[in-house]
């Protein structure tokens, strides 16, 4: 397990982990907080350790079962067809062929076997997750099969991502926001339900173990190309996904063997909804004001329904802003129509479907090509963050987890009607 302490980005003050900090209480403005690893260089693990076969770069203190990591190859297919010549894929989800078996088929599963087994064990609280859909099929799957009590705010129109391949431990409650809410709407049941001390938020783009998690898929790609590579594609909600990958690569570079470079990042946003590319695109740190009602109609327009977090992390500090400013890169854009495309592209390249978040990153890279952003040798990471799903579905039973409640944050008597979903 990686030993490590903790840096706040702003100030650069380090200090111990006290349990579940997400953020230094000394720190003057918003800012991320950074895990720092006594180990310098990594050593990978076996194959069987799963995702834990990069703890030496993980803040965990046990393993979980049933975890597995991204697969790294270099594509063909798909490479000549946007023309490019060193295309490596960081397939997430499920592909037993290529050795992909993410049973959630989403790389959300790389937070959730980090954040919960960065959770001290007997704990006593209960977890909360937010979610538009994949992160909590991916936390409930793992905290089921580890017994760990858990409570999910998902919108009632995402609820269909809920499916699983086995029942789940009544140790899972899925509350959903009214039909018509969104991401936005959720997160803010999560924030009143954990203001009870009997529950603990899980700390989103602010907890070292998601960042962390996510990070892996960098590391996978670094492993098989044997380099950090030149360019990273991802699609981006709240911009977790970039800010892990933008650290990955400051680590990869202290270890020395991966090379002294900085990828440049191409996160890519679905059209209508694109606040961190409106706020990039004028130059501003800060988001620009957005009305709540237009927000939520624009978050609803999207087919890739989990890109659609109204307040991501893209002004503090160490967010997607900084990231961006430091590694180099842009951010794109997809419309629907495109996302398609894309996804029937990658199936008939690659032989295995994607989630349409996945889509949307290889759209921004097919832009950032013929845009000339990155050259046509460059070695470029598409970090393809679901997938398989169509493949994992069709076998076997499935179950969906149906909602416990249904109930908006500002409703009377939150916490206690959660709390009695547990007695």
């Amino acid at each position: 397990m990686g030993k490590y302490k903790l840096m706040t980005v702003a100030t650069g003050r380090v200090f111990d982990d006290a349990g579940w900090t997400l953020a230094d209480p000394e720190c003057p403005s918003p800012s991320m907080v950074r895990a720092i690893y006594d180990k310098k260089q990594i050593e990978f693990g076996p194959a069987s350790a799963g995702l834990y076969r990069f703890d030496d770069w993980l803040p965990v203190h046990r393993r979980l079962e049933g975890s597995a990591p991204t697969v790294t190859y270099k594509s063909k297919k798909l490479g000549a067809a946007v023309g490019l010549e060193n295309l490596y894929i960081a397939f997430s989800g499920w592909w037993p062929e290529m050795g992909a078996r993410m049973s959630t088929c989403t790389f959300k599963e790389t937070e959730a076997f980090s954040v919960c087994a960065r959770l001290p064990e007997g704990d006593g609280r209960i977890l909360v997750v937010s979610s538009a859909g994949n992160t909590a099929r991916a936390f409930a799957r793992v905290c089921s099969e580890n017994n760990i009590p858990l409570v999910l705010t998902v919108p009632w129109d995402c609820r269909q991502a809920l499916w699983f391949k086995k029942a789940l431990n009544p140790c899972v409650k899925l509350i959903c926001t009214p039909a018509g809410t969104d991401y936005f709407d959720a997160i803010a049941l999560g924030d009143a339900i954990a203001a009870s001390p009997r529950f603990l938020a899980e700390g989103g783009a602010k907890n070292v173990a998601r960042r962390d998690g996510m990070a892996t898929t960098v590391l996978s790609a670094a492993e098989v190309i044997g380099r950090i590579p030149d360019c990273y594609f991802q699609a981006i909600g709240s911009g977790t996904g970039t800010i892990a990958a933008w650290e990955a690569n400051l680590r990869l570079k202290e270890d020395g063997r991966f090379g002294s470079h900085k990828m440049k990042l191409f996160p890519s946003q679905n059209i209508p909804f694109t606040p961190m590319y409106d706020a990039w695109k004028a130059g501003s740190r800060a988001l620009l004001p957005m009305d709540d009602d237009d927000a939520r109609a624009k978050a609803l327009a999207i087919d890739a329904k989990v890109l659609s977090n109204r307040k991501p992390p893209y002004s503090i500090a160490g967010g997607v802003y900084d990231a961006l400013c430091d590694a180099g890169g842009d951010i794109e854009l997809t419309t629907n129509e495109d996302i398609k495309r894309c996804q029937a592209m990658f199936a008939e390249c690659e032989g295995v479907d994607i989630h349409p978040a996945a889509a949307v990153a290889l759209q921004g890279m097919i832009n950032a090509v013929k845009a000339g952003k990155i050259e046509r040798d460059a070695v470029a990471m598409l970090n393809v963050t679901g997938g398989g799903e169509q493949l994992c579905r069709s076998t076997g039973e499935e179950f969906m987890l149906e909602p416990a409640a249904i109930m908006s944050a500002g409703e009377k008597d939150v916490i206690l009607r959660v709390e009695q979903l547990f007695e």
